[in-house]
């Protein structure tokens, strides 16, 4: 069975230590080894899927991209054809390049709150230093 310790599966959700300890007193998510000092990996990975949802992006109408994230413009650097966009949504940085047409037509700048829909037909994953898969 893998299984996570604590601080890393608190890490991996975005959570306090003491807060993955009580899903696993309350029986919500599996504990793993011997006493509270770890999780269940398999059963935390169900556990963070049942609790995941697509926060609301405001309204935009229908759209096909499931990865939509709501965040604020922190920098917006420009020439005469392109624009590189960084939005900061919750904890992640996404930077954007468009067209520099699109910038002012959308009238993006520092402080303007945008919606980046991520849609990805390649996405590249590795591992944390000194895990092995």
């Amino acid at each position: 069975m893998a299984q996570l310790r604590i601080s890393e599966a608190a890490e991996l959700l975005g959570v306090s230590s003491d807060t993955v300890r009580r899903w696993v007193e309350s029986g919500k998510v599996k504990g793993a080894g011997s006493g509270p000092l770890g999780v269940d990996a398999r059963d935390l990975a169900r556990f963070a899927a049942d609790q995941a949802h697509t926060p609301d992006p405001g309204r935009t109408g229908q759209a096909s991209a499931r990865n939509r994230m709501k965040g604020i413009v922190t920098r917006v650097t420009s020439d005469q054809v392109m624009s590189q966009v960084e939005i900061q949504a919750g904890p992640y940085r996404i930077v954007s390049l468009l067209s520099t047409e699109a910038v002012r037509e959308m009238k993006l700048e520092v402080g303007s709150v945008a919606i980046a829909n991520v849609k990805a037909t390649n996405v590249a994953l590795e591992l944390p230093d000194g895990k092995r898969a």
